[in-house]
């Protein structure tokens, strides 16, 4: 939806397997759509946040990627259901 990801793919690899290949989106001169990431929430610090409080990377330039009661979602998304939960990481 925010136009980071060109393809999902499903597949089975050589060993029967279940595989998901994602294939990013490149502009005109090659450069990726993603210039950074950065995790926020890691296994010993967990970050919670609540919808009035979701940070907008680069002064909305990026998003934030939430995991809420409904599901995993973009900041604009979670702002809009006025849902706050987990703050994944952050995309820009």
């Amino acid at each position: 939806d925010e136009g980071y990801i060109a393809d999902v793919r499903e597949g089975d690899d050589t060993e029967g397997k279940k595989t998901l290949t994602i294939v990013l989106k490149y502009g005109r001169d090659r450069a990726s759509a993603i210039d950074g990431v950065r995790r926020v929430s890691r296994p010993g610090r967990r970050v919670y946040v609540r919808h009035d409080r979701i940070p907008s990377p680069f002064s909305g330039l990026g998003i934030s990627i939430l995991s809420t009661s409904r599901g995993v979602m973009s900041d604009r998304d979670a702002r809009r259901l006025k849902l706050g939960g987990e703050l994944l990481c952050e995309v820009w």
